[in-house]
């Protein structure tokens, strides 16, 4: 054997090794990680190990409640009244915050959150907010169950996840599924940045509880795809991501609704043909298409036609950003913008006003 023919050997030898300990390392770690090893594999005993999501949903289960609407009988009003079955909640807080859908409760007159230790509360509608249907309760209890919750991880597409809810008034269910897209708004309005998920929600999930495997909160479950009439059973369904749904939380427990700023304008991107014929750079910004007469736009002098290429100082890359900055401005700031018009860039001045929120 000559010393190349031995080098090559030994060479071999080294690599089969290293591949054989970085498979080692690969399988511990994968056994040994909590939302796998600890969470998915479960002992059923006689040395067999089984695939369950049990553990996941036992931490987040117990705070999933049953949410129903009270009606009283007005030529009976002694007797109790009877529930109606109206959707799902989740409870967020030890101090009796519960998340769940506007469309859900928004009809109700009072409110009944049952959980599934058997209590059963009324609740108090703390605010809500119609433009991402999201509505906070809250109710007075002692040792209430929280949902645990993942703010900083965002859910992928192929994550698997679990719906937790109150489809048809039937109790508590679990249906299983996969994040099949992220970022699906306009379903909606412009506030919302939809997880599409084939984990069954069907009538009365909505409100309920999207966990990860590990038990954690990544959604509030929101809409099924309609066809042709029918709710659900398409695999095409929604949840509102969990920090979009905290943040709103937060300022509707704050103030009791969520104040955005507005510009008063409607907006397209920018594509080719429209950059040549307005003689413009490249294709960032935001063509102006409409204005409010009575909006800030108007008395800032912004016209049709105009590109915004940068809103308090941001270069603004497209139209969902730009109107996510204006919503998050405080009502009454002074914003400078940074327009196209002709082919020549000016800054305008701006005063942003409240957008004012129809319910329905």
């Amino acid at each position: 054997m000559t010393i190349k023919d031995t080098l090559l050997y030994l060479g071999k030898a080294v690599l089969f090794g290293l591949i054989m300990a970085a498979m080692f390392l690969l399988v511990t770690h994968y056994f040994d990680n909590k939302s796998l090893g600890n969470s998915l594999l479960q002992n059923r005993g006689n040395n067999t190990v089984e695939l369950s999501f049990a553990k996941a949903v036992r931490r987040a289960a117990p705070a999933v409640v049953n949410i129903y609407s009270l009606s009283i009988d007005q030529s009976r009003p002694l007797n109790s009244g009877s529930l109606q079955g109206l959707g799902s909640g989740v409870i967020m807080s030890k101090e009796g915050y519960i998340l769940t859908n506007y469309h859900v409760i928004k009809k109700a007159d009072e409110i009944v959150v049952a959980l599934q230790d058997g209590r059963k509360f009324t609740s108090e509608v703390v605010g809500f907010d119609p433009e991402t249907d999201l509505s906070v309760l809250k109710i007075e209890g002692d040792n209430l169950p929280t949902v645990p919750v993942n703010l900083d991880s965002p859910p992928q597409v192929g994550d698997v996840v679990l719906a937790i809810g109150n489809p048809y008034n039937l109790g508590q269910t679990i249906t299983q599924g996969i994040i099949s897209a992220t970022g699906r708004n306009g379903l909606s309005s412009g506030y919302l940045d939809f997880l599409q998920t084939d984990a069954a929600i069907n009538a009365g999930n909505s409100g309920g509880a999207l966990i990860d495997t590990n038990g954690s909160l990544i959604g509030i479950n929101t809409a099924a795809f309609q066809v042709g009439g029918e709710g659900g059973g398409h695999g095409i369904n929604f949840a509102i991501p969990i920090k979009l749904a905290h943040s709103i939380m937060g300022k509707l427990i704050k103030n009791g609704r969520v104040i955005r700023g507005a510009l008063g304008i409607s907006g397209e991107p920018i594509n080719p043909v429209v950059a040549q014929i307005l003689n413009l750079p490249d294709l960032r910004g935001v063509l102006v298409t409409g204005i409010d007469p009575n909006g800030p736009a108007a008395r800032a002098q912004l016209l049709p036609r105009d590109v915004i290429i940068k809103y308090d100082g941001e270069d603004v890359p497209g139209v969902e950003m730009l109107m996510d900055r204006i919503a998050e401005t405080t009502p009454g700031k002074k914003v400078m913008m940074t327009v196209i018009r002709q082919g020549k860039q000016q800054e305008l001045p701006v005063i942003i006003d409240e957008k004012v929120v129809v319910s329905n």
